[in-house]
């Protein structure tokens, strides 16, 4: 009797140990481009509200400054999910035979990136930029997009910089080292509202990108080849979190809390420049026009066929 209670209370702990291991969350590597803007801060609120642990994951996340930076980091395979990157520098990157994947919608339209000058500066416009300096994050990104689509509809020539992230750049155009700077909302729009910027362009003054998906999320193909029934959990987590960012009262307090930002601008921030449909994550919209432009401005050599785009984009549980 003795014996049978001592193999009993041994066995526990190992039952325990087992109960563990099948809930313990599977971890995932995220490259996120930009922190703290609204649309890329979906993986960063979700983490904090519990809502992928729900989904039995645990993220660990990695900031750059930009797409360039996103997409490398995803080829590499130091990330295994590259959140925010810019859908011409994918599509560029796929047709030179990168294992690349889109597997979401991060953002369509580009109304939350705007350029703006120093208070003082005597450009009023963006038609008035040539031979001046022109921002834009990395290459590939959807800044990068822009700066190329106001070359095109303006028939202008400024000088396009590289200037990575958003207070390294406004930095630069306040110490007078580049004319025209880049920002995303609701970045710098307090100092717009100060008077220390002028707003002079916003993306959406380039036609065609008020429809396109400008930034997508992606996945090294082996990844996603690998590990689709945890790639199809994240998508479910990030779809639920953005309901929850339009609906919980706790929403805006935690994306003020991380992004540094005022409470009051939020509600401006969803509904002024990223109304929800703005970053649902189930539709690549535009695609005729992306790689008209992708073709245009030399990131990739010809449109896309189908087949390429089947394969392209695979949005688990779309």
């Amino acid at each position: 009797m003795m014996r049978r209670r001592v193999l009993l209370g041994a066995s526990i702990p190992v039952a325990l140990t087992l109960g563990h291991r099948a809930r313990a969350a599977d971890s995932l590597r995220l490259a996120v481009g930009q922190k703290g803007n609204w649309d890329t801060s979906v993986a960063e609120l979700g983490q904090r509200a519990g809502i992928f642990r729900k989904h039995d994951l645990d993220l660990d996340i990695l900031y750059t400054q930009g797409s360039g930076e996103t997409l490398q980091a995803v080829l590499s395979r130091s990330a295994e999910i590259g959140v925010g990157g810019g859908t011409l520098g994918a599509m560029g990157a796929f047709s030179k035979g990168a294992p690349m994947r889109i597997i979401a919608s991060e953002a369509t339209g580009a109304g939350d990136l705007f350029w703006y000058v120093r208070a003082d500066s005597p450009i009023r416009s963006i038609k008035e930029t040539a031979g001046k300096s022109v921002a834009y994050s990395t290459q590939g990104s959807s800044t990068n997009s822009v700066v190329l689509g106001f070359v095109d509809t303006f028939a202008v020539k400024p000088e396009l910089v590289a200037t990575g992230g958003i207070p390294g750049t406004f930095t630069q155009v306040m110490s007078g080292q580049i004319a025209v700077g880049w920002s995303a909302a609701p970045y710098l729009l307090d100092a717009a509202e100060e008077g220390k910027i002028r707003i002079i362009a916003t993306g959406n003054d380039v036609p065609p990108m008020r429809s396109q998906t400008v930034r997508v999320n992606v996945a090294h193909a082996a990844v996603l080849a690998a590990r689709l029934p945890v790639l199809q959990r994240f998508t479910a987590g990030y779809r639920e979190t953005v309901q929850w960012m339009y609906r919980s009262p706790d929403a805006a307090k935690a994306y003020a809390e991380f992004a540094g930002v005022q409470e009051r601008l939020v509600k401006r921030l969803r509904e002024e420049f990223f109304p929800n449909e703005i970053i649902w994550s189930d539709k690549i919209t535009g695609i005729d026009s992306l790689m008209a432009d992708g073709v245009r401005f030399k990131f990739i050599p010809a449109p896309l066929t189908k087949e390429q785009l089947a394969e392209l984009i695979q949005i688990p549980n779309a």
